[in-house]
C-alpha cells in the first residue's frame, strides 16, 4: 500500500534530535508554554517574515482568536469562500458574527475577488481568504479591497506553511494569519498546535491575553479569554521540524513537478499553479468527474488517497441555518464533486510518485473507455 501520508517516516527522521528536545521539557516542567514554546514561537514569526508568534493549540483556536482581536462580533460580516475545512467558518460563528460565502476562483480554487467585492455590505469587518491546499489566494486585489473599505484581512494559512505571494510569505500579507499545525500539514505538532502571526504588536499582545484566560499577569483578567496554550513538548516538536520545512517543501515541489510530467496525458485535471505563487504542495488535488470511481479503484490497486473536501461548507447539514443551498456556489460545487488528493508527503520516492501516476492513468483509461 501506498501511503497518503507516512508519518511514522518522519518519526524516523527526526527522533534522534527530537527525544532529547522532549526531554529538555519534561525534566524543565515547563508543560505549558515555557521557553520551548516561545523560542518556536520567534521562529517560526521569522519565517513568515512578520515579528510576532503567538502559539496556541489548534488551529481552530488560531482562527477564533484572531476574529476576536480583530473586534469581530455579533452583527458583523465575514467573507469567507466554503470550498474550505468547516474551522473556517464555525470561527467566525463561534464570535457570532455572519459567514458570508463567495464562491472560489475555478483554477485557483481560493477566494474570487471580484466576487468578494460584490459581497461587501456595511455590516463586512473581515475578509478572511483561505490559502488552499499549500497555494495563496489571489491576495493583492483583497488587500485593495479591504483598503477601499477599511475592512481587516485575516489569512487562514493552515495548509500554507511556507508558502508566497509574490516573493512575500504566507502569513505577513494580511493583518493577521492562521496557522494549524495538526499532524499531517507541511508542519505539523505530534498532537495538536496552532499559531496566529501578525507584524502588530497591539494585536500581539491582545491575542497572548485571549490565549491565557484574558491575563497579561496571573489571575488579574482584563478580557474574557481562554485556555488555548500550546504545550511545551508541542513547541519542542514543532522546532525540530521546522528546520527541516524548507528541505521538505522543497521535496514536495519536487514531487509535484514528477506528478505532472507523469499525469500529463493521464486523463485527469492536475493542480493549476499561480505563477505569482510559490507553492508548498500541503495537498496534490487532482480532478476528474468520476471522482469516487476512480478513488475506490486506486484503493483496490493498493494507492490511498483523500478527498479535501467532499462537501462544501454551505451544503453541511450543521451549517444548514445560514441560508444557502445547491447551486450558490457552483465553482465549489464542481470541486467537491470532483478533487481528488493523491499521496504527498517528503518521504514519499520517485518510484512511488510514478506508481501512483500509472495507476491513476490506467484506471482513468478503463473509466473513459
Amino acid at each position: 500500500m501506498i501511503p497518503f501520508l507516512n508519518l511514522r517516516a518522519q518519526w524516523e527522521a527526526i527522533k534522534d534530535e527530537a527525544l532529547p528536545a522532549a526531554e529538555r521539557v519534561l525534566a524543565s516542567a515547563q508543560y505549558v508554554l515555557g521557553p520551548e514554546v516561545a523560542a518556536f514561537e520567534n521562529e517560526f514569526a521569522a519565517l513568515c517574515g512578520v515579528a510576532h508568534g503567538i502559539g496556541v493549540n489548534t488551529g481552530t483556536s488560531s482562527l477564533h482568536l484572531a476574529l476576536l482581536a480583530a473586534g469581530v462580533g455579533p452583527g458583523d460580516e465575514v467573507i469567507t469562500v466554503p470550498h474550505t475545512f468547516v474551522a473556517t467558518v464555525a470561527a467566525i460563528l463561534y464570535v457570532g458574527a455572519r459567514p458570508v460565502f463567495v464562491d472560489v476562483e475555478p483554477g485557483r480554487m481560493t477566494m474570487d475577488p471580484t466576487l468578494a467585492a460584490q459581497a461587501i455590505t456595511p455590516r463586512t469587518k473581515v475578509l478572511l481568504p483561505v490559502h488552499l491546499y499549500g497555494q495563496t489566494a489571489d491576495m493583492d486585489p483583497l488587500l485593495a479591497l479591504a483598503e477601499a473599505h477599511g475592512l481587516t484581512v485575516i489569512e487562514d494559512a493552515c495548509q500554507a506553511h511556507g508558502a508566497a505571494y509574490k516573493g512575500r510569505p504566507a502569513g505577513s500579507l494580511g493583518a493577521m494569519a492562521c496557522f494549524s499545525f495538526y499532524p499531517g500539514k507541511n508542519l505539523g505538532a505530534c498532537g495538536e498546535g496552532g499559531m496566529v502571526v501578525t507584524a502588530d504588536a497591539a494585536l500581539a499582545e491582545k491575542l497572548r491575553m485571549l490565549r491565557d484566560w484574558g491575563a497579561k499577569k496571573r489571575y488579574h483578567h482584563e478580557l474574557l479569554g481562554y485556555n488555548y496554550r500550546m504545550d511545551g513538548i508541542q513547541g519542542a516538536m514543532l522546532r525540530v521540524k521546522l528546520k527541516r520545512l524548507p528541505a521538505w517543501n522543497d521535496t514536495r515541489r519536487a514531487h509535484a513537478a514528477l506528478y505532472g510530467q507523469c499525469l500529463a496525458e493521464a486523463g485527469v485535471t492536475i493542480p493549476w499553479q499561480a505563477p505569482d505563487c510559490r507553492h508548498a504542495f500541503h495537498l496534490y488535488v487532482v480532478r476528474h468527474p468520476r471522482r469516487d470511481a476512480l478513488q475506490a479503484r486506486l484503493q483496490e490497486a493498493g494507492v490511498q488517497t483523500g478527498l479535501h473536501y467532499p462537501v462544501p461548507v454551505h451544503l453541511q447539514p450543521g451549517y444548514a441555518g445560514l441560508g444557502y443551498g445547491p447551486g450558490d456556489f457552483p465553482a465549489s460545487e464542481a470541486a467537491a464533486r470532483e478533487v481528488l488528493s493523491l499521496p504527498m508527503c517528503p518521504f514519499l520516492t520517485s518510484d512511488q510518485v510514478r506508481e501512483v501516476a500509472g495507476q491513476v492513468a490506467r484506471i482513468t483509461r478503463e473509466l473513459d473507455a
